[in-house]
C-alpha cells in the first residue's frame, strides 16, 4: 500500500466550527500515542518512513506547545513501538501495550513531563495493539484492541491498572471485539467509538460505568471508521477522521456526540 505521512497539526474551534493550520510536527509519524499533561499535547511513538517501509517502530517524543505554537523533542520511550495507547493520571502518561511490527508489547511506560524522565509499571496482562486507553476515577483502562496487528484477531477484554497498588485486573469485557478505536471520558463514564474488523467498519459507541462494572450501548457514529480520534469539550465528545474501509483509508469527518444526560466535563 502506498501513502503519504503528513506532518500536519490542525486545530478545531468548536465555537466557530473552524480549523486552524499550526505549526507541522518535526517527523511524519503514524499510529503514535497522544496524552496532554499541563496545557502540553506529547506525541509518544508510532511508525515513520525508514527506507521504503513506513513501518518503522520508533520511541520518540514530541511535545506540541499550544500557547507558543513550538514543538520540542523529549526524552525517547524505552520501548520502540506503534499502535499503542497513551493516557495520563496525576500528570503522567502512560504508554500502554502496541506492536514493534513482530510482537505485542506487554509494556506500560510511565513518562513524567516535569522530570523528563521514564519509569517502568507492571505490564498489560494481554499485550495487545489497536487498542484504547482511559482514566477515569484513579484508574486506568485498557480497552480491546487486537493480536499483532490483524483485525481478524479482534479482542474484547477490558483490563484495569491500579496505580496506587500497581496491579492489573480484569473487567466486563467490550460488548463488541473491536480495535482502531477511540475513547474518551465523559462524567461518570468511558466512552468507546468505532474500530474495524474483518467483517468491516463499526459504528458502535458503547459507554463503560466503573461504579457498577457494566457496559451499555449508546446512539451509534452516523458514519462507521477505525483509526479515528475523540476530545471533551464543553460536555460533548467530538470524533474525529478516521477510515471509512478496513485498512488504509481516511476521511475528513467530525461528527459530535452529545451524552443522553448532561454531565461534567473532566478537569
Amino acid at each position: 500500500m502506498n501513502f503519504a505521512i503528513t506532518l500536519a497539526l490542525q486545530e478545531y474551534d468548536p465555537s466557530t466550527d473552524r480549523w486552524t493550520t499550526k505549526a507541522p510536527m518535526p517527523v511524519g509519524l503514524h499510529h503514535v500515542g497522544i496524552g496532554e499533561s499541563d496545557g502540553k499535547l506529547y506525541v509518544i511513538g508510532g511508525y515513520k518512513q525508514s527506507g521504503f517501509s513506513v513501518w518503522h517502530p520508533v520511541a520518540t517524543v514530541y511535545a506540541y506547545d499550544p500557547a507558543t505554537d513550538t514543538w520540542a523533542a523529549r526524552a525517547p520511550m524505552p520501548t520502540p513501538r506503534g499502535a499503542l495507547a497513551v493516557t495520563g493520571h496525576e500528570g503522567k502518561l502512560f504508554a500502554i501495550g502496541g506492536y514493534d511490527r513482530k510482537a505485542n508489547s506487554a509494556g506500560v511506560e510511565v513518562y513524567d513531563p516535569a522530570n523528563n524522565t521514564w519509569s517502568t509499571v507492571a505490564p498489560l496482562p494481554t499485550p495487545r495493539d489497536h487498542l484504547a486507553a482511559a482514566t477515569i476515577a484513579g484508574k486506568i483502562y485498557a480497552i480491546g484492541g487486537r493480536l499483532n496487528g490483524d483485525y481478524g484477531r479482534n479482542l474484547s477484554v477490558v483490563e484495569m491498572y491500579d496505580p496506587a497498588s500497581d496491579q492489573w485486573s480484569g473487567v466486563a469485557d467490550l460488548p463488541t471485539a473491536r480495535s482502531g478505536i477511540t475513547a474518551s471520558v465523559l462524567g461518570n463514564r468511558i466512552y468507546v467509538f468505532g474500530g474495524e474488523g474483518s467483517d468491516g467498519t463499526f459504528h458502535e459507541n458503547e459507554a463503560y460505568d466503573p461504579a457498577d462494572d457494566t457496559w451499555q450501548v449508546m446512539a451509534p457514529m452516523p458514519n462507521a471508521r477505525h483509526g479515528l480520534g475523540s476530545a471533551v469539550m464543553d460536555g460533548r465528545i467530538y470524533v474525529i477522521s478516521g477510515g471509512p474501509t478496513p485498512g488504509g483509508s481516511f476521511s475528513d469527518l467530525n461528527e459530535v456526540f452529545s451524552p443522553p444526560v448532561s454531565v461534567p466535563s473532566p478537569r
